[in-house]
């Protein structure tokens, strides 16, 4: 199988490295048979290219089993005319990558922020929503038909939802077996009542799921309050962006959140955290959001090809991770610890050993 790594903008080359070597060591430890291509997107690419995200590139990641990519400064690109395509989004429209999975649990060596413990999944569509660069098949989902008026486009579809709720069904009926749908159908009555229509229809399919719905400001409340009351939480776009980094939060750090993007073919590791550019090149940027990312795709990979192996990989990556977390002497220093980027990576590496 072959992984193609995009090390992105800001901290996403340090990081990226640790995690490329974090996939080698468990590729020679379990035997997966990976070969890796490092490709350059972003800010690299622009300048040698004219553009943050060449075609070739795109070609590769089609081509591939997994991508692997570091965040990107995809606010400080040019224009889309000047070559300033958003590398992240783009993938996750040309590969149809529609399901965005972010586990948050909280730790219990270190403090989390909310009343309860919190051990969820938020499944988030991924292609759809208010989302203006991956709404419509030609412009953008924003637009101003006058100087002083704008105007925002929210698409949702029978088949979007319909798939995400599958994904996240079949997500909990490997785990507690309870989906919550999270909406705004009070304010929102059609668009969210075509999702909240197409989620009930698949609910009835999983009749061992535990099923039921909330409302996005309750749901917000809900995480600080009694986080523990929830196992799978499905909902659009915007809301599981919003949501995915309260949870992360609340459970302990946002430099702990995993996140694959996953569709029938393909499935992309992105850390939930940003390019960071302001501590880009000085060795404090942990990496271990990328790591367990990396560690998820593995794991998406080993079950997809009924290939056991992988999904070891996946545990031991994360198992690697919670034990340096656990002791306070090898955490990076974001989390009250000494270590830097490199020094985790090799922390991690010899944990596999």
């Amino acid at each position: 199988m072959k992984l193609v790594l995009l090390p992105g903008d800001g901290i996403g080359p340090e990081i990226s490295a640790v995690t490329a070597s974090i996939l080698k060591k468990a590729n020679e430890k379990f035997s997966l048979g990976l070969a890796f291509e490092t490709l350059e997107i972003g800010h690299a690419s622009l300048k040698k290219e004219g553009t943050t995200f060449p075609a070739r590139v795109l070609e590769a990641c089609r081509a591939a089993d997994g991508v692997v990519i570091g965040p990107v400064s995809h606010l400080d690109y040019p224009p889309r005319a000047q070559g300033g395509a958003n590398p992240s989004g783009d993938l996750r429209i040309a590969l149809d990558l529609y399901a965005n999975i972010r586990p948050a649990r909280s730790r219990t060596s270190l403090p989390h922020w909310g009343r309860t413990p919190m051990d969820l999944v938020i499944v988030r569509e991924n292609t759809e929503g208010f989302y203006a660069d991956r709404n419509m098949h030609l412009g953008i989902g924003e637009f101003m038909p006058t100087p002083d008026l704008a105007l925002s486009v929210r698409k949702i579809t029978a088949q979007g939802s319909r798939r995400i709720a599958r994904a996240a069904f079949e997500m909990a009926r490997a785990r507690r077996k309870k989906v919550t749908a999270v909406h705004k159908v009070n304010v929102l009555k059609v668009t969210e009542g075509l999702f909240l229509q197409e989620t009930r229809k698949i609910s009835a399919e999983f009749k061992d799921v535990t099923y039921d719905e909330q409302l996005i400001d309750s749901m917000a409340a809900l995480l600080v309050r009694d986080a523990a009351r929830f196992d799978v939480v499905l909902t659009t776009n915007m809301y599981g962006d919003i949501l995915s980094d309260e949870a992360a939060e609340l459970s302990g750090s946002l430099g702990l959140a995993a996140s694959i993007n996953a569709g029938e073919r393909h499935c992309m590791a992105q850390a939930q955290h940003g390019s960071a550019p302001d501590i880009a090149g000085r060795d404090q940027a942990n990496p271990a959001s990328l790591v367990l990312s990396a560690g998820m795709l593995l794991g998406w990979l080993g079950r997809k090809h009924d290939k056991p192996s992988f999904q070891e990989a996946e545990q031991a990556i994360e198992q690697a991770v919670d034990a340096l977390i656990d002791d306070p002497k090898t955490r990076t220093r974001d989390l009250g610890g000494t270590l830097g980027t490199r020094a985790f990576g090799e922390e991690i590496a010899r944990k596999l050993d």
